[in-house]
């Protein structure tokens, strides 16, 4: 690789759109890898402008920074990524989205029910959580989720009617 290929940091940072302590932030997450010149300065390939992209799109889909350095790890250091390197990650990442748009429609319609219902039904509102009963199932809104409290069998047939 000739040098003249390799970015300077703030080339990198005029490129992408981001700021040089955030190119320095994903680097020390280990999202890029920079070589050094004989300086010490940081010079990046022109990969790196793709690999910051996909960080950048990443992020707004709600991936956090390890989920995405844990994706990148599969990527070649020292040379840029092919198109079956991208194509390997964005199906990984596409079955991700897939679950969470799951997920995300099937809370939406919950809320869209429970928030709209006005029936305030202690027995069977899906917020109530009578002496925080739900923390046993893991952390936050469990009965949005999806689980179910453990109520008597007749209370539950008379939920279900």
């Amino acid at each position: 690789m000739k040098t003249t290929d390799l970015l300077t940091i703030g080339e990198l940072a005029d490129r992408t759109g981001l700021s040089v302590s955030a190119i320095r932030f994903y680097e020390e997450r280990g999202l890029v890898h920079p070589a050094r010149n004989r300086g010490g300065q940081r010079r990046f390939m022109r990969a790196d402008i793709r690999r910051l992209s996909f960080v950048l799109v990443a992020q707004e889909f709600g991936f956090s920074i390890a989920e995405i350095a844990d994706r990148l790890k599969s990527l070649p250091e020292g040379r840029a990524p092919t198109k079956a390197d991208w194509t390997r990650i964005s199906k990984d990442f596409r079955r991700h989205l897939d679950e969470r748009i799951q997920r995300m429609t099937a809370l939406r319609d919950k809320l869209d029910s429970c928030i709209g219902c006005g029936c305030l039904s202690m027995k069977s509102c899906r917020l109530y959580n009578a002496g925080d009963a739900a923390s046993r199932l893991g952390r936050g809104p469990r009965y949005l989720y999806g689980d179910r409290p453990d109520l008597p069998e007749r209370e539950l047939q008379d939920e279900d009617a």
